[in-house]
Parts: C-alpha cells; sequence; structure tokens
C-alpha cells in the first residue's frame, strides 16, 4: 500500500450544544454560499442591476438544479436506476452530480430573471464570479468531510484521512487523489482567468459571454479531474461525469458563438441598456 505523503487527521463534527452537532463542512459551504451572495448582489448593483432581486434568482435557481443534479446523478449510476427508476425520486438514497445541477440552474434562474424584466444576459454577465466562486470554493469544502477521494495513489500529492471521522469517502485511509481539492483549485484557477479578462476590459458586451466562456473552461477542467474519480469507464476513457461535463462544455461553445454570431447582426443594438433591458 502506498504512503499518503499528506494525512489529514481531525474530528469532522463541531458539537455546538449539548447534542447538536453539524460538520466542519457544512459551516464552511454555508460561509461560501453567503460570501458568494453578498458578490453578487454588489456586482449586481455595479451593473446597475436591482441586488433586491438575487434572492429572488436563487429562490428560482434551486429547484433546478436540485432536479438537474438528481437526473445527473441517476446517469452516473444508470445501472442501478435502470432497474429500479423510482428511487430516483427518493432524495434520501443517493447523491446529487454537479454538472446537470449547474445547466438545470441555469434554466430556471434565467427564468426567473427574464420574469423580473431585465435582461438574462447582463444577470449572466454578473453570476459568473459568483457561481465559479461557489463552485470551487465549494469543492474545497469536501476536504473537511473526506468526500471526493479520487483512485488510490502513491502521487505526493495524495492523501489520506485518519481517525474514526466519519469520512465520506470508502477506504478513507486508502492514499488518493485528492479529486475534490484538485477541482476546486481548478476552478478558481478559472475564475481568476476570467477576472483578470474582465479587469483588462475583456467581454464589454454584457450579454452573458464571459458566463459561457467561465462555465465552459469548468467544465473542461472538471472532465480532466474527473479522470481521477474512481467511477468506472463509460465512453472515450471517460466515466460518466466525464462525458457529462464535456458535453456541457460543448453546449457552452455553441452559446457563445451564437451570442458572438448574434452581436455581429446586431452591431447597433445596445448591449444593455440604463432600463435593465436589452
Amino acid at each position: 500500500m502506498p504512503i499518503a505523503v499528506v494525512t489529514l487527521q481531525f474530528d469532522p463534527v463541531v458539537r455546538l450544544f449539548g447534542d447538536l452537532a453539524v460538520r466542519w463542512g457544512t459551516i464552511a459551504l454555508v460561509a461560501v454560499l453567503i460570501v458568494a451572495l453578498v458578490l453578487a448582489g454588489i456586482l449586481a448593483r455595479g451593473a446597475g442591476l436591482r441586488w433586491g432581486d438575487v434572492p429572488f434568482i436563487v429562490v428560482g435557481i434551486v429547484p433546478g438544479a436540485v432536479v438537474g443534479a438528481r437526473l445527473g446523478y441517476g446517469l452516473l449510476h444508470a445501472d442501478y436506476y435502470a432497474r429500479a427508476p423510482g428511487l430516483l425520486l427518493d432524495p434520501s438514497l443517493g447523491g446529487l452530480e454537479l454538472g446537470l445541477g449547474v445547466v438545470g440552474g441555469l434554466l430556471t434562474g434565467a427564468y426567473v430573471a427574464s420574469m423580473l424584466g431585465t435582461s438574462v444576459g447582463r444577470w449572466l454577465h454578473v453570476a459568473t464570479a459568483p457561481i465559479l466562486l461557489a463552485l470551487g470554493a465549494g469543492k474545497l469544502t469536501l476536504v473537511l468531510t473526506g468526500s471526493g477521494q479520487g483512485v488510490p495513489s502513491d502521487a505526493a500529492w495524495a492523501t489520506a484521512y485518519a481517525g474514526p471521522g466519519p469520512w465520506g469517502s470508502l477506504a478513507p485511509a486508502l492514499p488518493s487523489m485528492p479529486s475534490q481539492a484538485l477541482e476546486g483549485i481548478a476552478t478558481l484557477a478559472v475564475l481568476a482567468v476570467v477576472a483578470v479578462a474582465l479587469l483588462l476590459g475583456a467581454f464589454g458586451r454584457r450579454d452573458g459571454r464571459v458566463f459561457f466562456v467561465g462555465i465552459g473552461l469548468w467544465a473542461l477542467a472538471r472532465t480532466a479531474v474527473t479522470l481521477t474519480w474512481r467511477d468506472p469507464i463509460v465512453a472515450a476513457g471517460l466515466d460518466a461525469g466525464g462525458l457529462i461535463a464535456l458535453g456541457l462544455a460543448a453546449g457552452c461553445l455553441v452559446a457563445l458563438l451564437y451570442l458572438v454570431a448574434r452581436g455581429r447582426r446586431e452591431p447597433g443594438r445596445v448591449p444593455y441598456g440604463a432600463d435593465g433591458v436589452s
């Protein structure tokens, strides 16, 4: 058995009052979501949008994200759910898949934004950084739960979890690729690239192009990280999660090309107006 260079040993549960216990990962995830929401509000106000609409759009994102993530999880474990498809409706069994969760959240969130009478493209522009922050930092919180460990490895950055836990991965003491950390770091790197591009004046037309660039790059990074997952290969050397992520990247490319083509057909069209409608 390879020896992990990084061995993590701590109590993943914090006990607050009496029998009340909360995972450190849960506390960290809540903090990440709060920061992302505050950032979204600040960016919305700076873009001339109604920052008070942020909570409504977030509420609209939730059902689509949950349904999409659940469908994605069904694809990850298609053999199991093919025998009992009704179990996919039971939230107490299994989990969620992030790729289709993003797609589902995008669809319902965009619908709510359109119902508020503001430009969906401008909201996508604003949402890019908060979403990438939530995806990247959210993945890093899994390090605190021992979840998301990848294939066994003797690499210098392999990690293992010691102590009773409870940990989120099977065989946590087995040195493995820290898939959750790799995806989190890669996503934050994408966020940094997007932020620098915006600071340099790129994506002046706020029609959602930066969103599809950012999410597309995240999807490609996720595709690469899935190569370290423990899931079985399905096709083209990728598991189901990798195929979903690659499909998402392709969809982002199509959306980006469409927006670029539309911008060329309408050179005189105002990218974003003072009234918030474009």
